[in-house]
């Protein structure tokens, strides 16, 4: 793998590093990369919220409906990993406004699309703009910020991002209500003309002084596992396509990941960097926050059809209920560092796996007569917690990278993340259609809904396989913890 000094980037970025403008830096920036973080986040809560009223609009089972869901997360998965070299290769400020236009355009098909494969032609191009635009923004976060700061920092870059969960059921629920589901995809157009205004006055370049050529036979294979495995899981039990199509879509994906590890081990530049997974806190917060990351993924699809086709309330009514959830994150962020360097990143996850795994098996309690103040309140606990298990993963993954590998660490923290989505997108629609079959029902009612909640707490608990290991001083130097247990 390659093994870049940190020292030619710094003289070569020296506008970016940790004491240079930072006014400039620790202002603009970060809420212009959180602001396009809003615009994916607004995206998928809205389309959540509205994917009944979609249904009914084109003709689909809300169940098949979702594939607009699940074909934006694989589209992202399978480009996300060729983010990091274009940054490199080209700037991150060339590449960060090609993906904002890119996503602003293919939201606007998505508004103007007549039929289902005109509505997942457009949401795939959403999903590949998707791609390009968090990690190169996280990408300057990282190589910008000591790693004593990295909480602060990634709360106040996700706080932008956070509007999104907070605004997407209320913007989306009004213009489903009241306008058309339209809207929701047109309403990303003015908002990207906004975002190229602030990148072309604001971010600058951060790319590698040495460049290095794209492993093509490394993307073709990612590409064709990932594409296997998230299509494949997605289809699982859905009787929609055959048996052994299913089959073969899940173990050619397989077959293409294990060659591509193959030939990592060969490729010195290889699109992705896997010996990456040798570092224990870059495993834990990645393969062991996939399962929250699952959980998260299929809870929003549950809860508008819990709300919605379960206890028959509108999209305004349903995102006035679950737009809580994201309030509450919005209220962490303020308290995320000071509880990680009282508590420190082990204990932090371990305990908060086991509350957010209550929170989710609550909602499985929830009920058409259950008040909406208890319902606000289990939604206001579960996005307290939830958020904070964000804040602590994400700031944990990089605590113990070194500088020169941060891009490919983006690029594959990104990558992970958005597959865990689309896998638990994927575990919901599998959950609902199979209980739908055991109840014999005709149609999804909230005695098929509820029990999936049950399931998907569950999930979350297999976090704790890879945090219980970690040694109690993890990620000290970004938590804080180290100085007070030793101010010396």
């Amino acid at each position: 793998m390659n093994r870049m000094s940190p020292t030619p980037l710094a003289a070569a970025s020296a506008d970016l590093t940790p004491t240079a403008s930072p006014t400039r830096l620790g202002v603009a920036a970060p809420l212009i990369i959180g602001s396009a973080l809003f615009m994916q986040t607004l995206d998928s809560t809205v389309i959540t919220n509205a994917l009944p009223t979609m249904a009914r609009a084109l003709h689909q089972d809300v169940l098949t409906l979702n594939l607009a869901i699940t074909v934006y997360l694989l589209a992202t998965a399978v480009f996300l990993p060729i983010s990091g070299w274009l940054a490199d290769r080209f700037g991150a400020k060339l590449v960060f406004r090609i993906a904002i236009v890119g996503f602003a355009v293919s939201s606007l098909l998505c508004g103007v699309s007549q039929s289902l494969p005109e509505l997942i032609a457009a949401r795939f191009a959403q999903g590949v703009a998707g791609a390009m635009m968090t990690p190169v923004g996280r990408l300057v976060l990282l190589r910008s910020t000591p790693k004593s700061d990295l909480v602060r920092a990634t709360a106040y870059l996700t706080m932008p991002a956070m509007l999104g969960p907070v605004l997407g059921p209320l913007v989306g629920g009004f213009m489903v209500t009241y306008w058309s589901w339209r809207w929701i995809f047109l309403i990303n157009v003015p908002m990207g003309v906004l975002g190229v205004v602030l990148i072309s006055l604001f971010i600058t370049d951060v790319r590698e002084p040495v460049r290095t050529p794209l492993d093509w036979r490394g993307f073709v294979l990612t590409g064709l596992g990932l594409a296997g495995l998230v299509y494949g899981f997605e289809n699982v039990g859905r009787g929609a396509l055959p048996l052994g199509l299913v089959l073969g879509l899940l173990v050619g994906g397989v077959l293409c990941l294990s060659l591509f590890g193959l030939h990592a081990r060969r490729t010195p530049h290889a699109i992705l960097d896997l010996s990456l997974f040798r570092i224990p806190t870059f495993t834990a917060s990645l393969i062991g926050g996939a399962s929250i990351r699952m959980a998260m993924g299929a809870s929003p699809f549950l809860l508008a059809l819990l709300l919605q086709l379960g206890f028959g309330l509108n999209a305004l009514a349903s995102g006035l209920i679950t737009f809580t959830s994201a309030a509450a994150a919005l209220i962490m962020k303020t308290t995320a560092g000071p509880i990680l360097r009282r508590f420190g990143f082990k204990t932090v996850l371990v305990v908060n796996s086991l509350i957010t795994a209550a929170t989710f098996v609550s909602y499985a309690l929830f009920r058409a007569q259950t008040p909406y103040l208890l319902m606000v309140a289990a939604l206001l606990a579960g996005g307290f917690f939830r958020s904070l298990q964000f804040t602590a993963l994400n700031s944990l993954a990089f605590a113990d990278v070194d500088h020169s590998r941060m891009s490919r660490a983006s690029s594959l923290s990104s990558m992970v993340q958005q597959l865990s989505q689309s896998f638990g997108i994927g575990l919901a629609a599998l959950l609902l259609a199979t209980i739908k079959s055991a109840h014999h029902s005709t149609r999804l009612t909230a005695q098929d809904i509820s029990p999936a909640f049950v399931v998907v707490g569950l999930v979350t608990l297999l976090g704790l396989i890879f945090y219980l290991p970690l040694p109690r001083n993890a990620g000290a130097e970004v938590s804080g913890r180290r100085m007070v247990e030793d101010p010396d």
